[in-house]
């Protein structure tokens, strides 16, 4: 479904859902936006039922995704992009092929370069025993030109204590920066093969929150950049939520004219819930994809070498007792990459 404004503004704009994949533009290839309120967790941080390795039940309160006792997504493969993973609530516990570990939310954002090829898994411990373990979080993966699909793989973390985030004079407008620019504020470097590693290619990822009477007007893209915009939070009526002078409703997304601005406004009450947007941006990699599973390449022989290449060798193979994989309780937010580990500011175990 497409429309657009009077001057032209929205280009197309469509419904999404939860858990399903969103409709994204070059040079993003898949974005997800996981809300699961889990319950309480056991003494060894499980579910109380039993997943079915397939559990994307949009109507359930909570997912158990590919897990089997703990929900996440057990060891799988990945090749010729990267996974961006921004937080907001909840914590994921990662580990990978190369021996590489993490645990991470709260506002934290791990960039993923998969690059040549490696194995990871992603799994969500129900931490707190005796509370419900709410999770929110976006999966973004964001394309690699053809120079940099075989690079060697490479994590970095961006702890959220030091995420730029800019709040509006009026205190109504909260932008979190996970990738680009927004009012002077520029994100943390990503991997250094990234697409986003060039401010040439205009990528952006913001996470913006606006109570009820808040607006702001995104500056306009560089000229031939890609703009979608994705209402996740807020209220139900379409007339209280406003993109570039249209109502837009919840759980909708709109794409703009590039080089455009585009407002982005709360027509609410006070007594309606904050409204959330994420906004994906980029100039598209003028190369063809060729996606399939796991894996994004350029050709379809080279996503036939991917499967051979996997197949044989298992990109280095899974040095970790079990397949879904979960630190003690206890642990703190971490990072440990070729034996070196790390923590967020002011969270030294």
């Amino acid at each position: 479904m497409s429309s657009s404004s009077p001057l032209g503004f929205i280009l197309k704009r469509g419904k999404i859902s939860i858990p399903a994949p969103f409709e994204t533009q070059n040079p993003f290839l898949f974005c997800v936006y996981h809300k699961d309120m889990y319950p309480p967790g056991n003494g060894n941080m499980e579910a109380p039922v039993r997943g079915n390795r397939s559990d994307f039940n949009p109507n359930a309160p909570f997912r158990m995704y590919h897990g089997d006792k703990i929900p996440g997504f057990p060891q799988h493969p990945h090749r010729g992009f990267e996974t961006f993973t921004c937080t907001i609530d909840g914590i994921v516990d990662h580990t990978d092929s190369l021996g590489c570990a993490g645990r991470y939310g709260k506002g934290d954002a791990q960039w993923m370069t998969a690059g040549k090829g490696i194995v990871h898994g992603e799994n969500f411990p129900l931490l707190d025993d005796k509370n419900s373990n709410p999770l929110r979080f976006f999966q973004i993966w964001v394309n690699l030109p053809r120079r940099s699909k075989m690079v060697d793989p490479a994590q970095i973390m961006h702890w959220a204590e030091n995420i730029p985030r800019y709040t509006s004079p009026d205190g109504k407008v909260g932008i979190t920066v996970w990738a680009g620019q927004c009012e002077g504020l520029k994100a943390l470097a990503p991997n250094p093969n990234s697409w986003a590693a060039d401010p040439a290619n205009d990528l952006h990822v913001l996470h913006m929150t606006l109570k009820p009477g808040g607006a702001y007007t995104l500056p306009p893209s560089a000229p031939g950049s890609n703009r979608s915009l994705y209402v996740v939070e807020g209220p139900q009526s379409p007339e209280k939520i406003s993109i570039a002078g249209e109502p837009v409703g919840l759980m909708s997304f709109v794409q703009t004219r590039p080089a455009t601005k585009t407002e982005v406004a709360h027509k609410g009450t006070a007594s309606d819930p904050a409204l959330e947007v994420l906004v994906l941006q980029g100039k598209p990699i003028q190369e063809p994809v060729a996606q399939r599973g796991p894996f994004v390449m350029n050709t379809d022989e080279e996503i036939s070498q991917a499967y051979y290449d996997y197949k044989k060798t298992q990109f280095g193979g899974w040095p970790w007792p079990v397949s879904a994989v979960v630190f003690p309780r206890e642990r703190p937010r971490f990072l440990s990459v070729n034996g070196k580990t790390e923590y967020p500011p002011k969270s030294q175990p």
